[in-house]
């Protein structure tokens, strides 16, 4: 099941590097045209255009690294009692209510979501205040804030 949830994560990441490529590319092209020259010393077009372009570029490389990193993880299974850590597959349910929320603790990507088998899935990475306290807990541990049961680990 993980195997085929890194495919949907890398399928998801190549179809937004795709994208933000093709914005940079067109973005360096406006930057660099000469229609884009400075009209006068207040027309700041083109230099907004380069900050613009460096910042897509900056966003490709670390989207790209990211994929990468997906395209070598070997996320491994969890038992069933044992404590979550890095690459569980956590199901939570929240208080109050019967809606269970899931969690891929992976190692980048926070807050990318994932549609498998008719559920959504949200990565969580290491710098998430929530991914930190949800490591080390087991099934049928709570947490105070916010409020959530664990349900499973996988």
């Amino acid at each position: 099941m993980k195997s085929e949830l890194t495919a949907l994560v890398c399928s998801e990441l190549r179809i937004r590097l795709d994208r933000l490529a093709k914005s940079a590319i067109a973005a360096h092209e406006a930057a660099t045209d000469p229609g884009s020259k400075a009209e006068s010393k207040y027309d700041t077009r083109s230099l907004e255009e380069s900050y613009l372009a460096s910042g897509q570029a900056r966003h490709v490389k670390e989207l790209a690294e990211t994929l990468q990193t997906f395209e070598n993880v070997q996320l491994r299974d969890f038992e069933k009692n044992e404590a979550i850590g890095a690459g569980a597959l956590v199901e939570l349910s929240s208080a109050g209510s019967s809606e269970k929320i899931r969690f891929l603790l992976a190692p980048s990507a926070g807050g990318l979501e994932i549609n498998y088998s008719n559920q959504e899935i949200t990565l969580l990475s290491p710098e998430s205040p929530l991914y930190g306290k949800l490591v080390g807990l087991c099934r049928g541990d709570h947490l105070e804030q916010p409020p959530f049961k664990v349900i499973s680990v996988s």
